[in-house]
């Protein structure tokens, strides 16, 4: 009869960012040992509070699976003499499984025949199997820190102080450090002290709920969203939404009780970010706007219990938020002592990264850099705002608030700019040379900005490559594949049309003093070859997520200079590519392909000459293909891509006809010769769209 698991790890408050990853060890290590052990199961639940981790897991099978399975045994040849008599090597094996040498049975295998066996292994008993599993798991979790305590020589992420095993109504034996599992749990600290026993798995939830804790955590994510919106409704204003702040709150709290509270009107001239980040950063307090979302002097902390005397609550957090907001006045009025611009020179003095020098190298790199991707991307009107904001651009890394507020970046830059009198065009590309900062960030809303971005990142992409220290697996410490990806958006989403590797190169140019002298491993591709195809792999990532991967080849393989352009050949691919009638273009267009590989290579460059075309369909193809060169050069130009595939794809008739009647391979080298250079050609300009042997036309049809 199936039976529920429970494990639960209860400590010490647990840091709210450590809680996810937790769950997510415990759940993994125990539904895979599971798995290894054929023990059947049902659902899997996580519960996550600051006191506790748990996993439920229901309907556990009684025992692991049996099954049989084939065993491998000598070779034939060593299993028996000359006279076919069983050697020590047969008896051997036919005696560990218990069975008589004529019982057992051959295997052919690619390294050839072996004796063998076909025995039952039979499952364990789930609670053998759960014991280990329980023990692997509490002990495999990855805190990104942990501590010891008291005598005990294993570490957690905070003390531990109970654990709860159950299977059905039975207790599991586990032992961390000196606590030993039972069936004793905890409620809420200060609402339901004392100690709770739990008879089985199923009433865990609802006895802890009763016990004031809410241990589901998307249960108390919702009930804490619901409980701060209408606090907020009710003070007369609306919630300033930040989902981040909302995961962190729900992992602070195990019964989330929302009270509001109020801070001085004066305040509201600091930039709304800086109260935001005050408020948010150190205190963990909601912001609240009007409907027009303007920030209001008021907000919303949430306490782990509900408060008996709210006044004597709110003095306390309110208290505590004016220190932080007197602290904010003062770094926003001392930081606009000094003009932006004098901060400039005290860059020289901030390490960008060892090898590539300051901050003030880093930010005359990216500038000249900037100017110039702007001359490339027709932005040459905007060079003089370019300059500016990127001399600016970092110049809020060595005031007060960005070192209190690192967050901060950007926005204070933004704000003292105004503050010094700096256009509003400089000012706002401070700011917006930082976006996106995330994957849903927006994009900058004009050119300065974005371009600094790309400047700024493609400097820090290209630099830290010729160092040799690019990303390795999950190892990422400079962000390089965030900034790859924001560059890529940035490009496509403001339209900007320049070479790729142009850029490239001018920033391993302006890059040249620092990395002159850098090492890299024997064999190891150049900087500029590493960062392009970086690019390539973030590319290809991006795009398979909304088309198909072969297709993302396809297009990549004939090239992404331009990437607007690629993504413009890309969208046209994926709708041809998609019709029942491309299977058997994709055919022609793959013979094409496949002879200029194998043959192209050894045909010395030149044109097709007419005058050698002797066959028919060989001169109706040349014909065929001169005509289309013209009509999809002119459409490859205006950018239309689908008319240029819908051109390319009408060769099709004169292409297979020409495979069907003629001899490539023809013994006359010079016809041979002539009729792979007329190939070579329509690959070329097959490949102004994509590399069509990429594409895996036996499945275009079902596309």
């Amino acid at each position: 009869m199936a039976r529920d698991l429970l494990l639960e790890v209860g400590a010490e408050e647990i840091p709210a960012s450590f809680i996810g990853p937790a769950l997510d060890d415990l759940k993994r290590v125990i539904t895979e040992r599971m798995a290894d052990a054929r023990l059947k199961h049902g659902e899997v639940r996580t519960f996550g509070t600051p006191r506790r981790l748990a996993v439920w897991v229901k309907d556990v099978a009684d025992a692991g699976e049996d099954i049989i399975k084939e065993v491998l045994g000598p070779s034939a040849k060593a299993a028996f003499d000359a006279q076919g008599k069983p050697t020590k090597a047969a008896e051997k094996f036919a005696e560990s499984l218990k069975l008589a040498v004529d019982q057992l049975g051959r295997a052919t295998t690619a390294k050839g025949e072996y004796l063998s066996a076909r025995v039952e292994e039979k499952g364990r008993p789930a609670a053998d199997i759960l014991k280990d599993t329980l023990h692997a798991a509490v002990h495999g979790i990855n805190f990104r820190k942990s501590m010891r305590w008291g005598d005990v020589d294993t570490s957690f992420a905070r003390p531990v102080q109970w654990l709860v095993a159950l299977l059905g109504s039975d207790v599991l034996p586990v032992v961390f450090g000196d606590v030993t599992s039972g069936r004793t749990t905890r409620g809420h600290r200060f609402l339901s002290p004392d100690a709770i026993e739990l008879k089985a798995p199923a009433e865990y939830e609802v006895t802890l709920e009763k016990a004031h804790v809410v241990a589901d955590i998307t249960k108390r994510r919702a009930q804490l969203v619901e409980k701060v919106r209408a606090a907020a409704s009710k003070a007369g204003a609306q919630l300033l939404e930040d989902e981040s702040l909302v995961d962190q709150v729900t992992n602070l709290v195990e019964l989330p009780s929302p009270v509001v509270g109020t801070f001085e009107e004066r305040h509201l001239d600091l930039p709304p970010e800086v109260l935001v980040q005050e408020m948010k950063s150190h205190q963990r307090y909601f912001s609240l706007v009007d409907s027009a979302g303007k920030l209001q002097p008021k907000f919303i902390a949430v306490s782990n219990t509900p408060v008996r005397d709210e006044q004597l609550s709110l003095r306390g957090y309110q208290r505590v938020l004016r220190a932080r907001l007197a602290d904010g006045r003062f770094f926003f009025d001392e930081d606009r002592k000094t003009p932006l611009i004098d901060r400039v020179e005290k860059l020289g003095r901030v390490v960008w990264q060892g090898q590539l020098g300051s901050y003030l190298e880093k930010v005359e790199r990216f500038r000249t850099l900037a100017v110039w991707l702007g001359q490339q991307a027709g932005r040459a009107g905007d060079a003089a705002t370019i300059e500016r904001a990127a001399t600016l651009a970092k110049a809020d890394l060595v005031t007060g608030m960005v070192g209190e507020f690192p967050e901060l970046q950007g926005v204070m830059g933004r704000e003292y700019a105004r503050a010094g009198g700096e256009p509003d065009a400089v000012a706002l590309a401070i700011a917006e040379h930082y976006l996106p900062r995330g994957a849903e960030d927006a994009l900058p809303t004009q050119d300065p900005g974005a371009l600094i971005g790309i400047a700024d990142r493609l400097d820090s992409l290209c630099g830290i490559f010729a160092i040799g220290k690019a990303p390795t697996g999950a190892a990422d410490p400079f962000a390089l594949r965030r900034a790859c990806i924001a560059i890529i958006r940035l490009v496509l989403g403001r339209g900007y049309r320049f070479s790729l590797a142009a850029a490239v190169d001018e920033s391993l140019w302006l890059l040249a003093p620092k990395i002159a002298n850098a090492k890299r491993k024997a064999g190891e591709p150049a900087p500029r070859e590493q960062v392009l195809e970086f690019f390539r792999g973030r590319l290809k990532a991006l795009w398979g997520e909304q088309h198909r991967t072969d297709v993302v080849e396809a297009v990549l393989s004939a090239g992404f200079d331009d990437l607007v352009a690629a993504q413009k050949r890309l969208e046209a691919l994926s709708h041809i590519v998609g019709r029942a009638d491309f299977q058997p273009l994709a055919v022609a267009f793959k013979r094409v392909v496949n002879i200029v590989e194998k043959q192209g290579r050894d045909v010395q460059g030149g044109e097709t000459n007419p005058q050698k075309l002797v066959d028919e369909p060989e001169r109706n193809l040349h014909t065929a293909f001169t005509q289309a060169r013209s009509t999809v050069s002119g459409l490859v130009r205006a950018d239309d891509f689908s008319g240029a595939l819908r051109e390319i794809t009408g060769l099709k008739p004169a292409v297979d006809t020409f495979f069907d009647k003629v001899m490539v391979m023809a013994e006359d080298k010079a016809l041979r010769e002539n009729r792979i250079r007329l190939l070579v050609e329509i690959g070329a300009l097959f490949n102004q769209v994509a590399d069509f042997s990429k594409i895996q036309a036996e499945t275009a049809a079902a596309a």
